[in-house]
This record gives structure tokens, sequence and C-alpha cells, in this order.
């Protein structure tokens, strides 16, 4: 006769993921061909049945450029730029800019645009707003050529001894986007008025960002405070990077770097928390 034994049953406690494990950033990595066609599919609807399709990316800057070198250079306001022709000056800070508010406009209604997908299927809803911001990256590479050209064209060379770090003011601004759109696009789901106050806060977020102007001629106190402005730090990071014009990177590149960072963890800890509740609430 066979003895049976017995075991004292075994307790396993499931406790939930805490700190950085709880934003299950591997997700990204796992859903990876997700997020490459959540991005081709934007690139492609941002410019269906348009005539001009990816000539936008190239007509909106330089358009601002032209009107922003009359306005701040030639017309109204004679606004120094360091010895640098305007155009390059305005337009290298335009190049960030329209990166960070286009990722804002796509981002922002990224869940939103894409309840059909959220109330049936299950996928990282981190993956929306993260492929928005990231095909932002096409429009900014097609604006770039013109840069290229401006610059042949007025005999500017390029800061050769900086400009390896600007693919690193580049992601500055991607965390830059991601950080606030993370919060926005969240806060969207249950409060539209986010579409409303959008244009507003893109409006006043360009009139303190050194995009038509230098921000070198502020006190060193103002600059630090300017610098909490974290595109402010992308845009001269940029003009530094690419032209030379600047102080380069100093106390004010690591305050903008800080509240950067300060953006992006903030905004992915307020995302995953309100995640479980956008399918009930959109």
């Amino acid at each position: 006769m066979t003895e049976i034994t017995k075991h004292e049953p075994t307790t396993i406690y499931i406790k939930p993921p805490v700190g950085l494990a709880a934003l299950n950033l591997r997700d990204l990595w796992i859903y990876r061909e997700l997020v490459f066609f959540m991005i081709w599919r934007d690139i492609k609807v941002r410019y269906k049945q348009t005539m001009l399709g990816g000539l936008w990316a190239i007509i909106q800057p330089v358009m601002t450029m032209v009107i922003f070198t009359f306005l701040f250079n030639r017309g109204i306001l004679n606004v120094e730029s360091g010895g640098i022709p305007y155009p390059i000056f305005s337009y290298t800070g335009l190049l960030p800019w329209g990166l960070f508010v286009a990722a804002l406009n796509q981002a922002s209604r990224s869940l939103t645009s894409n309840h059909n997908m959220i109330t049936k299927i299950y996928f990282p809803r981190l993956i929306l707003p993260v492929s928005s911001v990231l095909g932002g990256l096409v429009d900014f590479a097609i604006a770039f050529v013109v840069l290229i050209f401006l610059m042949i064209y007025y005999k500017v060379t390029p800061s050769w001894g900086s400009l390896w770090t600007l693919p690193l003011f580049l992601l500055l601004a991607i965390v830059t986007a991601l950080g606030v759109s993370l919060w926005l696009s969240a806060i969207n789901v249950q409060y539209r008025d986010v579409n409303y106050a959008l244009p507003f806060l893109t409006q006043f977020w360009l009139f303190i960002t050194p995009v038509v102007y230098a921000s070198t001629g502020f006190s060193l106190k103002m600059q630090l405070i300017y610098a909490l402005n974290p595109m402010a730090g992308v845009v001269n990071g940029f003009r530094w990077a690419l032209l030379g014009e600047g102080n380069g990177p100093d106390a004010t590149l690591w305050v903008s770097v800080a509240v950067a960072l300060l953006l992006l963890f903030s905004g992915l800890f307020y995302f995953r928390n309100m995640e479980k509740t956008f399918a009930d609430t959109i």
C-alpha cells in the first residue's frame, strides 16, 4: 500500500511592481513591430488625399521663416542674430520647435482618435503617443534638407566641433515632446478641453522659447529661470551644435535636461496610472 505524503499548502503572494518596473517599458520592445506599423500608418494618414504630400513638411517652416524674417529682422523689430543670417537663425530654431508642436498635436489626440482600438483589443496604450511623437522625425528630416541648402546659399559653415552633439539635442526634444504628450493624451481622455487649450498652449510656449530671438543677452539668473522651459535648452542647443552660436552646454542646459526628464517620468507614471480607465472613459 502506497503511503500518501501530505504537503502543507504553499501561499504565493503576488505583489504589484513598484518604481520603474511598474512602467512596463519592456512592452515597447515586445510590441516593436506594432510601433513601426503605427508610425507608418500615421505618416500615410497625415498626407492622404493631399496634392503636395510631404512638401508640407517644407512649406510650413519655410513660410514661417519668411514671415519671422520680415517681422523681426527687417520690419518692426531688429532682432540680433549674433552675426548669423537671420533666415538661418530662425529656421534652426523652427526645426526642433516644429517637431515639438507636431508631436503635441498628434500625440495628445492619439488615444481619442484610436478609441475603437482601445475598446476592442489589448495592446500597450503607451504605443499610441510614442508612435505619434516618433512619426514627426520624418517631417523633421525632410525640413532639415532645406537648412542644408540655406547654409550653402548663405555660405555658412557648420560648427564641426559641436555638430556631433546634434543627435543629443534631438533626443532632448523627443523626451520633452513625449513627456508633455503623455500628460496631455491621458488628460484628454477624460477632459476634451485639451483640444481647445492646445493651440493657446503652443502659441504661449512659442513666445517663451528663443525661436525668433536669442536668449544669450539675458543675465545668468534670468537664463537659469528661462531654462525651466526645456525647449529653450533644445533650441539653444540646436543653434550651438549647428552654427556655434551661444555659449554651448552650461548650467542652463542641465536645468532644461532635468525638467525634461521630470516631465517624461512623471508623464509615464501618470499615463500608466490612468491607463486602466481609458477603455471605460473614452
